[in-house]
């Protein structure tokens, strides 16, 4: 159960999110592959093969061999990509694909631990091309992402510069609690993989989310909570979006020329009645 609000004499903490199939229904490097192909990046046959890959992910079955395999065969297929224009295509198209995938219960979630104080922290084995911009939407405080090399030239060359993915999940939030002063005792994690069972293992609130079938095992032998999030809907069905400050000064300037014109005419016509 929540907190509702944090102690602030206490020490900082944190709620951590694994994306994919926690806060998202896909796979976020995956569903992208059509806005690459149409982008020129990618062939047709890699979109198909993306697109078995994104069905093999979202049935449960990818365990730990085949993600190995994923992130090879994406490492390859991304060398020689423009970074520039990878993300300008993950920024064009970020609204109409990610938006509706995002589980309601997620949302709900990160903004409970907002309202109670807690940082907001995205950890997710895509890449952060990808993953930034995602949390970005999400309103989350950091990422932590894979990291892929980028030559001189601004392409990727295919080498991984930092796999966010298993035990080094887990040593980046013991990192960023020795930087940011998180007390990971007191702190949350979220995730549907068994391959992030050390993450959880390194927070005092660990949950399963959507669990696979390794990690429901582990979550009922340890007492985790077990949550099943099924509510994609869009950020914008289910949140108030404050008015831009332009369109309030505009609102405002309209409203005074108004107020002046009203002004004007009431002493115009008691003049000509006068």
């Amino acid at each position: 159960m929540l907190t509702l609000v944090e102690n602030h004499s206490l020490p900082r903490t944190a709620a951590f999110f694994d994306l994919d199939k926690t806060v998202i229904a896909k796979s976020s490097t995956l569903t992208f592959s059509k806005s690459f192909y149409q982008g020129g990046l990618i062939n047709r046959r890699a979109v198909l093969r993306t697109a078995y890959a994104q069905f093999v992910f979202l049935a449960g079955g990818a365990d730990h061999d085949q993600m190995e395999r994923m992130r090879e065969y994406l490492s390859a297929l991304c060398r020689g990509w423009n970074v520039q224009q990878v993300k300008e295509i993950v920024a064009e198209t970020l609204h109409d694909l990610i938006d509706p995938i995002i589980y309601d219960e997620a949302a709900s979630l990160i903004e409970e631990h907002h309202l109670a104080g807690r940082d907001v922290v995205i950890v997710s084995t895509s890449g952060t091309e990808v993953v930034e911009p995602i949390g970005e939407l999400l309103g989350a405080d950091r990422v932590v992402a894979t990291r892929m090399v980028v030559g001189d030239d601004g392409c990727f060359t295919g080498d991984v510069e930092y796999y966010a993915y298993g035990p080094t999940k887990a040593e980046a939030i013991k990192d960023l609690a020795a930087s940011e002063g998180y007390d990971l005792s007191r702190c949350y994690a979220y995730s549907d993989s068994a391959t992030d069972i050390p993450m959880l293992e390194a927070v005092g609130h660990p949950h399963a989310v959507n669990p696979d079938r390794a990690l429901r095992r582990e979550a009922t032998t340890r007492g985790w909570p077990i949550l099943d999030f099924h509510h994609p809907v869009r950020l914008k069905q289910r949140l108030s979006v404050p008015p831009r400050p332009a369109l309030v000064a505009a609102a405002a300037i309209g409203a005074a020329a108004a107020t002046a014109g009203l002004v004007w005419y009431a002493s115009r016509r008691r003049s000509v009645v006068s």
